[in-house]
Protein backbone atom coordinates (compact mmCIF):
# COMPACT_ATOMS: atom_id res chain seq x y z
CA UNK A 1 0.00 0.00 0.00
CA UNK A 2 1.43 3.64 -0.67
CA UNK A 3 2.46 5.89 2.20
CA UNK A 4 2.33 8.90 2.13
CA UNK A 5 4.70 11.36 4.30
CA UNK A 6 5.66 15.34 4.09
CA UNK A 7 9.41 15.78 3.55
CA UNK A 8 11.52 18.57 3.00
CA UNK A 9 12.60 19.06 -0.90
CA UNK A 10 16.13 18.37 -1.11
CA UNK A 11 15.21 14.65 -0.62
CA UNK A 12 17.14 13.85 -4.21
CA UNK A 13 15.91 10.38 -4.80
CA UNK A 14 12.18 11.92 -5.45
CA UNK A 15 10.88 12.10 -8.86
CA UNK A 16 9.23 15.30 -10.35
CA UNK A 17 5.68 13.73 -12.03
CA UNK A 18 3.94 15.11 -15.19
CA UNK A 19 0.89 16.83 -15.05
CA UNK A 20 -0.19 17.04 -18.69
CA UNK A 21 1.25 14.18 -20.18
CA UNK A 22 -1.75 14.27 -22.31
CA UNK A 23 -1.35 17.65 -23.08
CA UNK A 24 -2.31 21.78 -21.47
CA UNK A 25 -5.96 21.15 -23.09
CA UNK A 26 -6.80 18.88 -20.26
CA UNK A 27 -6.28 22.14 -17.96
CA UNK A 28 -8.95 24.16 -19.78
CA UNK A 29 -11.34 21.44 -20.24
CA UNK A 30 -10.73 20.94 -16.07
CA UNK A 31 -11.70 24.62 -15.84
CA UNK A 32 -14.26 24.63 -18.24
CA UNK A 33 -16.46 21.88 -15.92
CA UNK A 34 -15.31 23.84 -12.79
CA UNK A 35 -16.44 26.96 -14.63
CA UNK A 36 -19.94 24.90 -15.16
CA UNK A 37 -20.55 23.22 -11.95
CA UNK A 38 -19.65 26.65 -10.19
CA UNK A 39 -22.54 28.69 -12.41
CA UNK A 40 -25.17 26.04 -12.03
CA UNK A 41 -24.07 25.84 -8.11
CA UNK A 42 -24.60 29.41 -7.74
CA UNK A 43 -28.09 29.19 -9.30
CA UNK A 44 -29.48 26.44 -7.21
CA UNK A 45 -28.38 28.39 -3.98
CA UNK A 46 -29.69 31.12 -4.95
CA UNK A 47 -33.26 29.41 -5.44
CA UNK A 48 -32.36 27.64 -1.97
CA UNK A 49 -32.79 31.37 -0.69
CA UNK A 50 -36.09 32.06 -2.63
CA UNK A 51 -38.14 28.99 -1.48
CA UNK A 52 -40.14 29.02 2.07
CA UNK A 53 -40.34 25.47 2.09
CA UNK A 54 -37.72 24.28 4.32
CA UNK A 55 -37.48 20.46 2.48
CA UNK A 56 -37.29 22.24 -0.85
CA UNK A 57 -34.77 24.30 0.26
CA UNK A 58 -32.28 21.30 1.45
CA UNK A 59 -33.23 19.90 -1.67
CA UNK A 60 -31.88 23.07 -3.54
CA UNK A 61 -29.05 23.14 -0.93
CA UNK A 62 -28.23 19.42 -1.83
CA UNK A 63 -28.37 20.17 -5.96
CA UNK A 64 -25.78 22.72 -5.21
CA UNK A 65 -23.50 20.79 -3.11
CA UNK A 66 -23.36 18.41 -6.19
CA UNK A 67 -22.96 21.21 -8.73
CA UNK A 68 -19.92 22.73 -6.60
CA UNK A 69 -18.86 19.74 -4.90
CA UNK A 70 -19.63 16.79 -7.28
CA UNK A 71 -19.08 18.43 -10.95
CA UNK A 72 -17.38 21.85 -9.98
CA UNK A 73 -14.48 20.63 -7.63
CA UNK A 74 -14.46 16.31 -7.96
CA UNK A 75 -14.82 16.34 -11.49
CA UNK A 76 -12.40 18.80 -11.87
CA UNK A 77 -9.86 17.18 -10.21
CA UNK A 78 -9.94 14.00 -11.73
CA UNK A 79 -10.56 15.20 -15.33
CA UNK A 80 -6.94 17.64 -14.96
CA UNK A 81 -5.47 14.06 -13.44
CA UNK A 82 -6.01 11.97 -16.72
CA UNK A 83 -2.51 13.62 -18.14
CA UNK A 84 -0.48 12.81 -14.72
CA UNK A 85 2.23 10.48 -15.18
CA UNK A 86 5.20 9.17 -13.41
CA UNK A 87 8.03 8.89 -14.94
CA UNK A 88 9.59 4.89 -14.68
CA UNK A 89 5.94 3.28 -13.24
CA UNK A 90 2.50 2.66 -14.09
CA UNK A 91 -0.54 5.19 -12.61
CA UNK A 92 -3.41 3.04 -11.54
CA UNK A 93 -6.64 4.11 -9.70
CA UNK A 94 -8.14 2.58 -6.59
CA UNK A 95 -12.26 2.87 -7.16
CA UNK A 96 -13.39 3.19 -3.06
CA UNK A 97 -10.84 5.97 -2.65
CA UNK A 98 -12.27 8.06 -5.43
CA UNK A 99 -16.14 6.98 -4.49
CA UNK A 100 -14.78 9.01 -1.17
CA UNK A 101 -13.51 11.92 -2.24
CA UNK A 102 -16.56 12.44 -4.56
CA UNK A 103 -18.74 11.93 -0.80
CA UNK A 104 -16.60 14.61 0.82
CA UNK A 105 -16.32 17.46 -1.78
CA UNK A 106 -20.37 17.20 -2.43
CA UNK A 107 -20.86 16.78 1.81
CA UNK A 108 -17.75 19.74 2.47
CA UNK A 109 -20.04 22.08 0.07
CA UNK A 110 -23.33 20.92 1.33
CA UNK A 111 -22.64 21.53 4.99
CA UNK A 112 -20.85 24.81 4.31
CA UNK A 113 -24.21 25.87 2.55
CA UNK A 114 -25.96 24.94 5.41
CA UNK A 115 -23.72 26.53 7.90
CA UNK A 116 -24.06 30.20 5.87
CA UNK A 117 -27.19 29.67 5.74
CA UNK A 118 -29.88 32.40 3.76
CA UNK A 119 -28.34 36.06 5.19
CA UNK A 120 -24.42 37.63 5.17
CA UNK A 121 -23.73 37.09 8.60
CA UNK A 122 -19.76 37.41 8.92
CA UNK A 123 -19.03 34.57 11.43
CA UNK A 124 -21.38 32.08 9.80
CA UNK A 125 -19.69 33.05 6.87
CA UNK A 126 -15.94 32.81 8.00
CA UNK A 127 -17.41 29.21 9.52
CA UNK A 128 -18.62 27.93 6.87
CA UNK A 129 -15.96 28.75 4.49
CA UNK A 130 -13.31 27.04 6.65
CA UNK A 131 -15.21 23.55 7.02
CA UNK A 132 -16.05 23.62 3.30
CA UNK A 133 -12.47 24.65 2.56
CA UNK A 134 -11.01 22.36 5.07
CA UNK A 135 -13.30 19.60 3.35
CA UNK A 136 -12.31 20.17 -0.08
CA UNK A 137 -8.72 20.47 1.15
CA UNK A 138 -9.51 17.11 2.83
CA UNK A 139 -11.25 15.81 -0.65
CA UNK A 140 -8.20 16.46 -2.49
CA UNK A 141 -5.69 14.39 -0.46
CA UNK A 142 -8.10 11.94 -0.05
CA UNK A 143 -8.58 11.85 -3.84
CA UNK A 144 -4.66 10.97 -3.68
CA UNK A 145 -5.29 8.07 -1.94
CA UNK A 146 -7.21 6.74 -5.62
CA UNK A 147 -3.50 7.03 -6.95
CA UNK A 148 -1.08 3.73 -7.10
CA UNK A 149 2.02 3.97 -8.60
CA UNK A 150 5.45 1.58 -7.97
CA UNK A 151 6.60 3.94 -4.96
CA UNK A 152 5.81 6.20 -2.35
CA UNK A 153 4.46 10.24 -2.47
CA UNK A 154 5.83 12.54 -0.66
CA UNK A 155 4.30 16.13 -0.26
CA UNK A 156 5.94 19.60 0.24
CA UNK A 157 5.13 20.70 3.20
CA UNK A 158 4.76 24.98 2.48
CA UNK A 159 2.52 24.16 -0.44
CA UNK A 160 0.51 21.95 1.20
CA UNK A 161 -0.40 24.68 3.59
CA UNK A 162 -0.60 26.85 0.81
CA UNK A 163 -3.31 24.83 -1.27
CA UNK A 164 -5.22 24.48 1.78
CA UNK A 165 -4.81 28.48 2.66
CA UNK A 166 -6.18 29.13 -0.85
CA UNK A 167 -9.23 26.17 -0.36
CA UNK A 168 -10.75 27.89 2.44
CA UNK A 169 -10.36 31.60 0.98
CA UNK A 170 -12.09 30.18 -2.33
CA UNK A 171 -14.82 28.54 -0.59
CA UNK A 172 -15.10 31.62 1.76
CA UNK A 173 -15.64 33.45 -1.20
CA UNK A 174 -17.97 30.99 -3.50
CA UNK A 175 -20.21 31.29 0.28
CA UNK A 176 -20.22 34.90 0.12
CA UNK A 177 -21.57 34.80 -3.51
CA UNK A 178 -24.31 33.11 -3.36
CA UNK A 179 -25.60 35.13 -0.61
CA UNK A 180 -24.90 38.14 -2.39
CA UNK A 181 -25.32 37.30 -5.97
CA UNK A 182 -28.13 37.22 -7.90
CA UNK A 183 -27.97 38.53 -11.58
CA UNK A 184 -27.27 36.26 -14.35
CA UNK A 185 -24.66 38.41 -15.63
CA UNK A 186 -22.68 38.68 -12.23
CA UNK A 187 -23.33 35.06 -11.20
CA UNK A 188 -21.34 33.93 -14.66
CA UNK A 189 -18.70 36.61 -13.55
CA UNK A 190 -18.61 34.86 -9.80
CA UNK A 191 -18.04 31.55 -11.61
CA UNK A 192 -14.71 32.38 -13.74
CA UNK A 193 -13.66 33.45 -9.90
CA UNK A 194 -14.53 30.56 -8.04
CA UNK A 195 -13.03 28.06 -10.65
CA UNK A 196 -9.76 30.28 -10.67
CA UNK A 197 -9.89 29.54 -7.41
CA UNK A 198 -10.40 25.91 -7.47
CA UNK A 199 -8.12 25.43 -10.31
CA UNK A 200 -5.36 27.09 -8.50
CA UNK A 201 -5.89 25.33 -5.28
CA UNK A 202 -5.99 22.26 -7.31
CA UNK A 203 -2.66 23.00 -9.61
CA UNK A 204 -1.27 24.11 -6.15
CA UNK A 205 -1.49 20.66 -4.34
CA UNK A 206 -0.57 18.98 -7.32
CA UNK A 207 2.77 20.77 -7.75
CA UNK A 208 3.74 19.81 -4.18
CA UNK A 209 3.65 16.45 -5.14
CA UNK A 210 6.47 14.24 -6.19
CA UNK A 211 7.13 10.17 -6.14
CA UNK A 212 10.11 8.02 -4.52
CA UNK A 213 10.27 5.51 -6.60
CA UNK A 214 10.50 1.52 -5.16
CA UNK A 215 12.21 -0.93 -7.80
CA UNK A 216 11.33 -3.66 -5.39
CA UNK A 217 7.48 -2.81 -5.15
CA UNK A 218 4.55 -4.66 -7.21
CA UNK A 219 3.46 -3.20 -9.87
CA UNK A 220 0.12 -1.22 -8.64
CA UNK A 221 -2.79 -2.88 -9.29
CA UNK A 222 -6.26 -1.16 -9.77
CA UNK A 223 -8.18 0.73 -13.10
CA UNK A 224 -6.11 2.55 -15.65
CA UNK A 225 -7.34 5.76 -16.57
CA UNK A 226 -9.22 4.96 -19.96
CA UNK A 227 -11.45 2.37 -17.74
CA UNK A 228 -13.15 5.11 -15.96
CA UNK A 229 -12.74 8.80 -17.08
CA UNK A 230 -15.40 8.16 -19.76
CA UNK A 231 -18.21 6.78 -17.26
CA UNK A 232 -17.26 9.82 -14.65
CA UNK A 233 -17.54 12.16 -17.32
CA UNK A 234 -21.00 10.98 -18.82
CA UNK A 235 -22.19 10.35 -15.61
CA UNK A 236 -21.25 14.38 -14.84
CA UNK A 237 -22.34 15.76 -17.85
CA UNK A 238 -25.77 13.90 -17.34
CA UNK A 239 -26.08 15.46 -13.46
CA UNK A 240 -25.20 18.66 -14.81
CA UNK A 241 -27.76 18.44 -17.72
CA UNK A 242 -30.29 17.33 -14.84
CA UNK A 243 -29.70 20.19 -12.58
CA UNK A 244 -29.97 23.22 -15.40
CA UNK A 245 -32.93 22.00 -16.15
CA UNK A 246 -34.08 22.25 -12.67
CA UNK A 247 -33.10 25.62 -12.45
CA UNK A 248 -35.01 26.72 -15.73
CA UNK A 249 -38.17 24.72 -14.89
CA UNK A 250 -38.08 26.79 -11.52
CA UNK A 251 -37.40 30.28 -13.66
CA UNK A 252 -40.17 29.28 -15.67
CA UNK A 253 -42.62 28.06 -12.96
CA UNK A 254 -42.09 31.57 -10.66
CA UNK A 255 -42.57 33.62 -14.19
CA UNK A 256 -45.79 31.88 -14.49
CA UNK A 257 -46.98 32.65 -10.50
CA UNK A 258 -45.72 36.13 -10.82
CA UNK A 259 -47.98 36.09 -14.31
CA UNK A 260 -50.70 34.39 -11.74
CA UNK A 261 -50.12 37.00 -8.86
CA UNK A 262 -50.62 39.99 -11.17
CA UNK A 263 -54.53 38.19 -12.95
CA UNK A 264 -55.29 38.13 -9.27
CA UNK A 265 -54.23 41.87 -8.36
CA UNK A 266 -56.11 43.13 -11.16
CA UNK A 267 -58.82 40.99 -10.43
CA UNK A 268 -59.14 42.55 -6.90
CA UNK A 269 -59.16 45.69 -8.33
CA UNK A 270 -62.22 45.05 -10.21
CA UNK A 271 -64.46 43.48 -7.59
CA UNK A 272 -63.02 46.56 -5.55
CA UNK A 273 -64.68 48.71 -8.23
CA UNK A 274 -67.75 46.84 -8.46
CA UNK A 275 -67.09 45.21 -11.98
CA UNK A 276 -67.44 41.48 -12.24
CA UNK A 277 -64.05 40.29 -12.34
CA UNK A 278 -64.65 36.74 -13.96
CA UNK A 279 -62.44 36.59 -17.47
CA UNK A 280 -59.82 34.88 -19.08
CA UNK A 281 -57.34 33.64 -17.95
CA UNK A 282 -54.33 35.14 -18.99
CA UNK A 283 -52.88 34.06 -22.59
CA UNK A 284 -56.81 33.53 -23.29
CA UNK A 285 -59.11 35.71 -26.00
CA UNK A 286 -59.22 39.43 -25.13
CA UNK A 287 -61.92 40.32 -22.85
CA UNK A 288 -62.15 42.96 -20.22
CA UNK A 289 -59.19 41.71 -18.63
CA UNK A 290 -57.18 41.31 -21.78
CA UNK A 291 -58.15 45.30 -21.59
CA UNK A 292 -56.62 45.92 -18.44
CA UNK A 293 -53.52 44.40 -19.75
CA UNK A 294 -53.25 47.25 -22.02
CA UNK A 295 -54.37 50.13 -20.02
CA UNK A 296 -53.45 51.20 -16.82
CA UNK A 297 -56.45 51.28 -14.25
CA UNK A 298 -57.18 54.73 -12.48
CA UNK A 299 -58.76 54.27 -9.13
CA UNK A 300 -60.73 57.61 -7.92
Amino acid sequence: MITTSLLAQEDRDLVSVSHFGMGVWLLYLAFLISLAGSIVGLSCARWSAKVDSDSLRLRWLAAAAVAFGGIGIWLMHFISMIGFTVPGSAVRYDLGWMFASAVLAISAVFVGLVIVGRTMILPRLLLGGLVMGLGVSLMHYTGMWAFRVQGSFVYETNLVVASIVIAVVGSTAALWFTLVVDSATVRIAAGFVIALALLGMHMTAMAAVKVRLDPAAPVPSGLDVFSFVFPVFVLGLLALAILITAVMMAGTNADADDEHDDFAARADLLADAGMDPSGPEPGAAPGLLGALNRRPIISS
